[in-house]
């Protein structure tokens, strides 16, 4: 009976054999390369350029090929690559030149070789997210940092699932199973509304893309601010505004159209705020006289714009070097809870 069971075996194993490399020659026939050039590129080889990687991993990804090259390499702690993925969205198109991706880079670069890992950078499709396993998968990196969370919150959850080592700069959500490092939103958008409504401002604009969970975070702050100094919102004063170079103008642009009466504006990004700035002074608003201006993460350049930006100041070090535990961590198998930072208003003279 031992002898029996032994044979079903290796049955089995020669079985799952044969199968892998029918997948393997399926993939080499459909990618066009030899099923050698699979074998190294799932295997993560310098031999094959990184096209020809990403197209054999996804190829592989669709037949359901069983391989896990980010697990091998862990196991064989081969790996000392993190990747840190910027979603493109092809509605905004927000580049990386974005001043907030650059200093969130910066950061994370610093943070990364105080713990011993190489950077990598990518970007993948803000509605397709789950697609930053393939950088996992194939063993280009042994972890990720994700920078925001967009609109695909059930995708995230599933790399989760997968225990991929994930960490992703966004909001804690309901029924998050996937960890982040993030600001206080919430206290952050009332810091905000509440130090316009001290400068005696009572009709305050929003400018954001409430889709977004960040921004829907600091949305909440904006309309307790004002339900604590009793000002009705007013529908007619938020503004849905992307964080790209034409996001402030289109935000005055609408406003304006409106013909509704604003004293204040706050707007969800630093960028978002100077490029609104930027169109009320063509339009001969005068900031802060006219319309006083608070932006959001306190990006290097707002203590040098004119004039200098009040803002609500993101912890850029302290989250870069949050995300870097926690997806270091996650690699050495250790489970890890969301973090919240604090947020701090920086009052300049856009607003007073």
């Amino acid at each position: 009976m031992k002898h029996s069971k032994t044979e079903q075996q290796n049955q089995t194993s020669a079985a799952k054999k044969e199968q892998r490399r029918l997948q393997m020659a399926d993939i080499a026939r459909l990618a066009g390369v030899s099923t050698s050039t699979v074998s190294r590129a799932l295997s993560g080889s310098k031999l094959v350029n990184d096209e020809t990687k990403e197209r054999i991993a996804a190829l592989a990804k669709s037949l359901n090929y069983s391989i896990n090259i980010g697990a091998q390499n862990l196991r064989l702690k081969q790996s000392r690559t993190i990747a840190v993925v910027i979603p493109y969205d092809t509605q905004t198109r927000q580049h990386l030149t974005d001043p907030f991706f650059l200093g969130m880079l910066g950061s994370l670069a610093d943070a990364l070789t105080e713990r011993g890992f190489d950077m990598l950078v990518s970007r993948v499709d803000a509605e397709q997210l789950d697609s930053v396993s393939q950088i996992y998968d194939t063993g280009r990196a042994s972890g990720i940092i994700l920078i925001g969370q967009w609109r695909h919150h059930d995708q995230l959850n599933e790399l989760a699932l997968r225990k991929v080592p994930l960490v992703v700069w966004g909001a804690q959500l309901p029924q998050q199973l996937y960890v982040t490092v993030g600001s206080d939103n919430i206290t952050g958008g009332r810091l905000a509304t509440s130090h316009l409504i001290s400068r005696g401002k009572t009709s305050i604009a929003f400018f954001g893309d409430t889709r977004l969970p960040e921004v829907s975070l600091r949305f909440q702050g904006y309309c307790e601010a004002l339900q604590d100094a009793g000002i009705p919102l007013q529908e007619s004063l938020i503004i849905p505004a992307s964080f790209s170079e034409d996001g402030g103008r289109q935000a005055v642009d609408e406003l304006c159209r409106r013909q509704v009466r604003f004293d204040g504006l706050f707007a969800t990004s630093d960028l978002l705020a100077m490029t609104s700035i930027n169109s009320l002074r063509e339009k001969q608003f005068r900031v802060p006289d006219d319309i006083a201006v608070v932006g959001y993460d306190d990006i290097e350049l707002a203590r040098y714009f004119h004039p200098p930006l009040t803002t609500v100041r993101q912890p850029m070090p302290a989250a870069a070097l949050a995300m870097a535990d926690a997806v270091v961590h996650q690699i050495d198998a250790q489970s890890m809870q969301p973090r919240l930072l604090e947020t701090e208003l920086i009052v300049r003279q856009s607003s007073i």
